[in-house]
């Protein structure tokens, strides 16, 4: 798929050994299909969705430096003593949501929400379940579908 795209990474490093497991899985599928990608990072989870929501706008407005013709969010959430972990959760994956059918985007979701950390490096690990790899073949079918309806805007 050597066709000039280019896919956002955006990973949130609140568990930074999780968040590079989700990087190696993504970047490796993207780099079997010739992908380019750029990755930029966020603070945690609740910042992915406004990182992409930028990076969208900018194209808008014309000032983007770079065009991305699909998204890849990143992160965990674990649960805690709080329910900190249910709003995270459950207003990330809304943002990603609406953009995703706001915009009409590509984006692979790769938010793990568990209940341990444990849980969260078997997802995360390339070795065992891999989603950042699951994330960028999401995001790369996306991109396969708004092709094949001649939805690319260049």
């Amino acid at each position: 798929m050597t066709d000039g795209s280019q896919i956002l990474i955006v990973e949130a490093r609140f568990y930074e050994k999780i968040a590079d497991a989700l990087v190696t899985g993504a970047s490796q599928v993207l780099d079997q299909a010739g992908v380019a990608y750029t990755r930029m990072s966020v603070p945690g989870t609740f910042e992915v969705p406004a990182l992409i929501r930028f990076a969208i706008r900018s194209m808008e407005v014309g000032a983007a430096v770079q065009r991305y013709s699909g998204f890849i969010a990143l992160g965990c959430v674990i649960r805690g003593e709080t329910d900190h972990y249910d709003h995270i959760c459950r207003e990330a994956t809304r943002a990603l949501m609406e953009i995703s059918t706001t915009y009409s985007v590509a984006l692979g979701f790769g938010i793990l929400t568990c209940d341990t950390y444990e849980q969260a490096w078997e997802r995360a690990d390339v070795g065992q379940k891999n989603k950042g790899a699951d994330a960028a073949r999401a995001c790369l079918k996306m991109m396969e579908h708004k092709r094949s309806l001649r939805l690319v805007i260049r």
